[in-house]
């Protein structure tokens, strides 16, 4: 479900108008987030760290309102609710996307995550799902503590979905902290949004949840 910006009416009108003529309109930065708690969380439960940390960013995107935020025939729309089209690496080295729809009980959003992995690891090809705007691409680099990092781009497709990487865990001072690259369209958010984000997520990493395994 998705709705309608009058662009004419809407308070980014000349912020949208600016960036979107731009041949690269994507700004991104790279931060550090300490994710000890829900690192500690998914051991003593059992669940996967990658699956646990991939909802929290997704509970955080959908809490801030322009990451939902998309650019259609160049026409801004606001989706209700925004999903992953993530890398899903298999055991001989390559990867392949993944489609995993969003479900704010990470219990459900679990099931159909883990399913959604055994079908691209299952295969050999590079697309094993397909996925429509309303999405954010994830990237996982968990072998590499990288400061910065760019995006291969097809220019001639229009794409103003936003672009979230996490790095490898490293120990530091008895805590647990991850690099995340966060490339984002600027014809729709700015970097206060992408503050409030890093913001929210980190919050989400520090809580822990109610986690019921089966």
């Amino acid at each position: 479900m998705k709705e309608k910006i009058d662009i004419n009416t809407w308070i980014r009108k000349d912020h949208f108008n600016f960036f979107n003529a731009f041949e690269e309109p994507f700004f991104g930065v790279t931060v550090d987030v300490d994710c000890t708690s829900t690192y500690r969380e998914a051991k003593q439960n059992g669940a996967s760290f990658f699956l646990l940390y991939l909802h929290k960013s997704l509970v955080a995107a959908n809490a801030i309102e322009p990451f939902r935020y998309r650019i259609i025939d160049d026409e801004v729309w606001k989706y209700k609710t925004v999903h992953a089209s993530a890398t899903i690496n298999r055991p001989n080295g390559t990867f392949g996307f993944g489609y995993i729809d969003f479900d704010e009980h990470f219990n459900d959003f679990c099931l159909g995550a883990n399913k959604e992995i055994e079908k691209v690891r299952a295969t050999t090809g590079l697309i094993g799902s397909s996925s429509g705007e309303n999405v954010i691409h994830f990237s996982a680099l968990p072998w590499l503590n990288f400061k910065s990092m760019s995006h291969a781009r097809s220019f001639s497709h229009q794409d103003s979905c936003p672009k979230i990487s996490f790095g490898k865990v490293r120990d530091e001072n008895g805590k647990k902290i991850m690099t995340v690259s966060i490339h984002v369209h600027h014809a729709l958010m700015d970097g206060f949004h992408v503050s409030a984000f890093v913001d929210q997520f980190q919050e989400l990493l520090n809580k822990n949840q109610e986690l019921i395994l089966g």
